[in-house]
């Protein structure tokens, strides 16, 4: 065969695999046997190895791309991926409609819901109609780049179907494993020895995260749109149409939507869709309703964690009566004593459930719960089942009393002024406190130590081998040998592992120590503006409280820090085993809105909350949600509120939308 001919064989077998994995995702309509499907692969595969000047990167055959990731590459998210705020009632329903209409004033919105998919969330990026870009939602802000483990995903396509796409187009979804897949790969997992999964979401998160595209490739995943991140060349006049584009551009859509004309039918559709959404293929924990019209969704906008147009309803979960049988103390990481009730074993939703949390003791006190009592718990998806109510006083029920002694280390325990828990103080020497934070420390986001689980940690401080972070770093391989977890290749990998870590950022290694207050986002907002630990450490809370994102509670908190003896002694001993303390300078982003602290207020025309803030961080400013003297612009939209006067008596540089979309320019 000459190569002209190859090349128009290939092309032909190319778009005839994509559209049968469109027939076979987006339609459920399967055209050929799944043997008749695999010839057209082999085919393809052996024209392509014949051909290898010919093999582009987004032919099917490459969905599966070689080696092996060591980390996942931060990215950021052109427009925050927010989450949705719950309504678990038909009152709560009532609030949000009625919240909105007065926003809305006399435009009556129309309505659509999707099954609220109980997987984990992606987003796709595609340039000119090719998927470039796959990542994990992360903070909302950052995610991760997994594009070659979502390029395995079949549902998903590599090229869009015609007509054109869009210039740039990032959607965001659901990675899910169907229920009757997830009990036959676990069956599989179980005949080999391998891990078995807890339920389909855990299922699919632990099958996104792997290291190697290919055990991804080898788990039944699909992937189903539900919202547009960002579009360039086209615009959608409602979410209905959106996802009807959706469609035809090649991507699954979920089985259950609906568009509604009114509130009435609304309500109607939500309260009776409950045993609907238990006949779907996957796990659905309720209903997103989103407002239909994008013009109205630009009028509502978002908080800072969520769009005031969207909403998820979440059904009456799982409940059961049991009695409890006792009380558990458990310390966590930062010293937080979390009282559980242990049960009599009762099954709750197809779930034996043997413990159960009280939350606090403030809520222990509202409950006016004992020991002995009969009560009512609930079980809401996957969550951590919860005990509502007394269901049966028991006359020789005994008083749970707040702890006066740490259960763990038996120091001071009390009731932190600043919080309802009760927390023990004694953070040096607690061993409940030393083993959550070396696996604080190990984790994911932080130095990322894989093989460093609980029973490693556990084996190791039995065994006195180490007493914080830093003694991981002196352990040899005779001391990993001593316990029966280890044999010789995996006490080899641990320590490349803890090797490995030491080269890790600033940013990751602040979020490691475990700093009051200090998440993995404040962490890089820290690593960012200091660069190096010293520099932050020898801070002032001025100086600190000078970036926007950080507050006089977060500052003091950062400052004692630094000042405590244990902390200064383990940063010291980090620094003698080598452990990186820099942050890598990153290339300043250039544009109209570097060096300033930019507040929107009242509704803009052309863009979301969400996505203007995103245009300036994306043009070299920053975003800030008050007005303080923090900041050096405000952009003033329609309907502006308190912050435009505040503004203006701070002497604050204010501008209109139209100055603002002058100053994009070219960046939108």
């Amino acid at each position: 065969m000459t190569p002209q001919k190859a090349k128009s064989k290939i092309a032909k077998l190319q778009e005839e695999i994509r559209r049968h994995d469109w027939l076979y995702y987006v339609q459920s309509q399967p055209q050929i046997t799944d043997r008749e499907y695999d010839d057209l692969m082999r085919e393809l595969k052996s024209l392509e190895s014949q051909f290898p000047k010919l093999l582009t990167p987004d032919s099917p055959t490459q969905r599966v791309s070689g080696g092996v990731t060591a980390e996942f590459t931060p990215v950021a998210h052109k427009a925050p991926m927010l989450s949705l705020d719950n309504i678990t009632s038909e009152e709560d329903l009532n609030g949000w409609l009625e919240r909105n209409a007065k926003f809305l004033g006399n435009h009556r919105p129309t309505f659509t819901i999707e099954a609220k998919i109980d997987g984990v969330s992606a987003s796709l990026t595609y340039q000119d109609g090719r998927l470039v870009l796959g990542a994990t939602r992360g903070d909302g802000e950052m995610g991760e780049d997994i594009t070659a483990n979502l390029k395995t995903i079949r549902s998903i396509p590599l090229v869009l179907r015609p007509p054109a796409a869009p210039a740039l187009l990032e959607i965001r979804g659901e990675v899910v494993m169907f229920k009757e897949d997830f009990k036959k790969m676990n069956l599989t997992q179980q005949r080999s020895d391998g891990a078995i999964f807890a339920n389909p979401r855990n299922a699919a998160s632990g099958s996104l995260r792997q290291k190697d595209p290919g055990v991804t490739a080898s788990r039944p995943l699909r992937f189903f749109v539900h919202s547009c991140g960002w579009v360039e060349g086209r615009t959608y006049e409602t979410h209905a149409k959106f996802l009807d584009s959706m469609a035809a551009l090649g991507f699954p859509v979920a089985p259950f939507r609906k568009h509604l004309d009114n509130e009435r039918e609304l309500k109607e559709t939500v309260l009776a869709a409950k045993e609907e959404l238990a006949k779907l293929p996957f796990e659905a924990d309720g209903l997103v309703i989103k407002i239909n019209e994008r013009p109205f969704q630009e009028i509502l906008g978002t908080t800072a964690k969520s769009p005031r147009w969207a909403a998820a309803y979440k059904y009456e979960s799982h409940q059961a009566t049991t009695k409890i049988n006792g009380v558990i103390l458990s310390v966590g990481r930062t010293g937080i004593i979390t009282p559980i009730a242990d049960l009599q074993p009762v099954s709750c939703g197809g779930v034996t459930i043997k413990h159960a949390s009280l939350h606090n003791f403030d809520e222990i006190e509202r409950l006016k719960v004992k020991v002995e009592d009969t009560v009512l718990i609930e079980r809401a998806g996957e969550v951590i089942p919860k005990v509502i109510r007394v269901a049966k006083a028991s006359a020789k029920g005994q008083v749970i009393a707040a702890p006066k002694r740490c259960p763990s280390c038996g120091g001071d325990a009390a009731q932190d002024k600043e919080e309802v828990a009760y927390r023990c103080f004694n953070s040096v020497d607690c061993p409940a406190q030393i083993r959550g934070i070396i696996a604080h420390w190990a984790s994911r986001g932080a130095m990322e130590i894989d093989g460093l689980g609980w029973a490693a940690i556990d084996g190791l401080l039995e065994k006195k081998l180490i007493k914080s972070a830093a003694d991981l770093y002196d352990l040899k391989k005779e001391n990993l040998l001593k316990l029966d977890l280890f044999a010789d290749k995996k006490a080899d990998n641990l320590l490349d592992q803890i090797n490995r870590s030491l080269g890790k950022p600033l940013s990751r290694v602040l979020y490691a120590l475990g700093i009051r207050h200090v998440g993995e986002k404040m962490a890089r907002i820290l690593a960012q503006r200091f660069r190096e630990i010293d520099a932050l450490a020898g801070a002032s809370t001025e100086e600190m409280t000078l970036i926007p994102e950080v507050g006089s509670v977060v500052a003091q908190s950062i400052f004692d820090y630094f000042r405590e003896r244990h902390a200064i002694n383990l940063i010291r001993k980090l620094k003698e085993a080598g452990m990186n303390f820099q942050e890598p300078k990153e290339k300043m982003p250039t544009g109209p809105f570097r060096g300033k602290v930019v507040v929107f207020t009242g509704t803009l025309s052309r863009y979301s909350r969400g996505e203007a803030e995103a245009l300036v961080r994306r043009l070299g400013g920053e975003t800030a949600s008050a007005v303080t003297k923090k900041i050096n612009l405000l952009v003033a939209g329609d309907e502006a509120g308190s912050k435009l006067s505040k503004a203006k008596k701070m002497g604050v540089a204010v501008i209109d939308e139209r100055e603002f979309l002058s100053m994009v320019g070219n960046g939108a």
